[in-house]
């Protein structure tokens, strides 16, 4: 196995990728395979990377933090934007979940009679096995996954 930091040209965000050898990153490469997860760009292309040098025989070995380099100008910028980015997904969920009811294990049961005309029309929210939310979608009852947990109101301290 080799390992590379790739880097996408239209973000600069550098990533870390996986390969059997040096000839499976250049086939992948070719085939357009290789795409950034942070926006998606395919123009990735190797980033400049530390040698990695074994000690000497007969020195001492380098302890896990003195031997990794420091990360790249760029991904300190990514992480501060990372971090951006996931504190307004959390507030936007706060705000989603406002006046909604939590309804524990009974989302689905309770999701679908609102759907049927049973039960009057609310906002819920709640937990349903991920078989379940696709029955439910499937059936054409509007649901949506929260980008993070939720705490039931009585596990709150």
């Amino acid at each position: 196995m080799i390992v590379f930091d790739l880097k996408c040209r239209s973000g600069g965000h550098v990533f870390e990728a996986w390969f059997g050898s040096s000839k499976d990153y250049e086939d992948q490469k070719a085939r357009a395979l290789l795409a950034c997860p942070v926006c998606g760009d395919a123009d990735v292309g190797k980033a400049v990377m530390a040698p990695a040098v074994a000690p000497k025989g007969s020195s001492q070995p380098v302890s896990a933090e003195a031997a990794s380099p420091q990360a790249p100008v760029a991904m300190a910028g990514d992480v501060v934007r990372l971090q951006a980015m996931m504190k307004a997904m959390a507030e936007a969920q706060r705000k989603a979940l406002e006046g909604s009811q939590w309804v524990g294990r009974q989302f689905a049961e309770q999701a679908r009679a609102m759907h049927y005309g049973e039960q009057e029309r609310t906002t819920i929210h709640g937990e349903v096995a991920p078989d379940e939310a696709k029955a439910l979608v499937a059936e054409g009852v509007e649901v949506a996954p929260l980008p993070f947990p939720v705490i039931p109101p009585e596990a709150k301290n």
